[in-house]
């Protein structure tokens, strides 16, 4: 008896030893996930406010009699070197935090820029038009941060040390090869029916974005910690792995960057943001719970209660996209009854000229009160088409000419 008391004494102490151990690697594990996630936060909110920086200068030389070039104005460069900043501390949260923690939180600046567009409002409007054009934003800003929270708060707590050995043996694993090979032959078909069969989806071309992205953010990790894990003392930088890493995240991105221009060029911003947003989001957390095994060792309440942060980040997403306001292009005021064609609409009762009630409409003021002259628009340059199998010429555009009556 005195044995077996004196063998559970001295157990006693190792397993205190034990569980002390792991609250401290789980006190530890925590914090720098804190710290990816403030560092992630601090980086999109600062590239938000470059980017409305730059675009607030384009708008203002655009404005005014200034011919300089953006490039030589001090509020551009303000914003290229916040735009970096911003960068470098997005860059720096894949060192610390998982990869699936650090990419849904660009929703931050996705609030950033609703918030920054409605302070920096430049139009008059009244309480009630303001709380009923921009209820949606305000909506959608309180779930993407609701979103966000539950992120952090339940995000995975898989921290590995990103040394050259475990990326490749991460490379190698069957679950990432097999991964690749889907992701490879689904991103081939997807190319095919965009270039060859001209489906010029916007699903279609961000699932390219997304796909690319994947392998961009899967590198952008391994960079990262490597360069991290050199700066500790432990040298990384010998490893060829370190240098395919950093060729793919080059390649990758400069791709994502070519399909993300001919999106912006058939389609509204709005729409790339939160399509994107949502597509880029899903694959990224998938290659990251394929990659760097994320998810391994967490319990169910953890993955339901982060796909819950995911699916209401999404919505608040989608809510502040969905309100912003679409550009209209440039519509002249043209004589539809010199149309081939269009004057049988009005016998059906259809609205041809749209009701342009916007704050730039062609051949008027914004405020017609206030204005004692409506100035005729610019007069159309004679265009002549050939419609169908007419072997004439149709009648040329006349535009209307407004009258002090109209």
């Amino acid at each position: 008896m005195e044995r077996a008391n004196g063998a559970g004494l001295q157990l006693q102490p190792l397993a205190t030893e034990a569980a002390s151990l792991q609250v401290h690697e789980d006190s530890f594990s925590y914090k720098e996930n804190l710290i990816g996630a403030l560092l992630a936060i601090f980086g999109h909110l600062v590239i938000s406010i470059a980017l409305n920086l730059q675009k607030y200068c384009h708008i203002r030389l655009a404005g005014c009699k200034d011919h300089r070039a953006y490039f030589r104005t001090k509020t551009w460069w303000c914003g290229l070197f916040l735009l970096l900043l911003g960068e470098l501390g997005v860059f720096s949260a894949y060192a610390f935090a998982p990869l699936s923690l650090v990419v849904p939180l660009s929703v931050v600046s996705v609030i950033a820029s609703a918030i920054i567009g409605v302070i920096f409002i430049k139009e008059k409007w009244k309480p009630k038009d303001f709380l009923r054009r921009y209820v949606l934003s305000f909506v959608g800003c309180g779930l993407a941060v609701v979103g966000t929270y539950l992120l952090i708060t339940f995000g995975p707590n898989s921290h590995e040390t990103m040394t050259g050995e475990n990326i490749t043996r991460h490379l190698v694993s069957w679950p990432f090869l097999l991964y690749m090979l889907v992701e490879i032959i689904l991103f081939c078909l997807l190319l095919y029916f965009y270039k060859e069969r001209k489906a010029n989806y916007i699903v279609v071309i961000l699932l390219l974005v997304a796909l690319l992205g994947s392998m961009t953010v899967i590198t952008v990790k391994a960079v990262a910690g490597m360069i991290v894990v050199s700066i500790r003392g432990n040298l990384q930088l010998g490893y060829p792995i370190f240098y395919i890493m950093v060729v793919c995240m080059v390649a990758t991105a400069a791709f994502q960057a070519t399909f993300l221009t001919q999106a912006s060029q058939l389609y509204d911003a709005s729409q790339i943001a939160s399509v994107g947003y949502i597509l880029s989001t899903a694959m990224a957390i998938s290659a990251g719970a394929t990659f760097y095994l994320d998810f391994l060792g967490e319990d169910i309440l953890h993955i339901c209660m982060f796909a819950l942060g995911c699916l209401i980040a999404f919505l608040g997403v989608f809510l502040i996209t969905r309100n912003k306001r679409k550009s209209i292009f440039f519509e002249p005021y043209i004589s539809m009854d010199a149309m081939p064609s269009m004057h049988n609409l009005h016998d059906n009762g259809t609205a041809v000229q749209p009701d342009l009630k916007t704050s730039f409409s062609y051949g008027a003021l914004e405020s017609n009160d206030t204005v004692s002259e409506i100035y005729a628009p610019a007069t159309l340059t004679v265009v002549q088409e050939e419609h169908g199998s007419r072997a004439a010429a149709s009648p040329p555009y006349r535009a209307l000419e407004h009258s002090k009556r109209e």
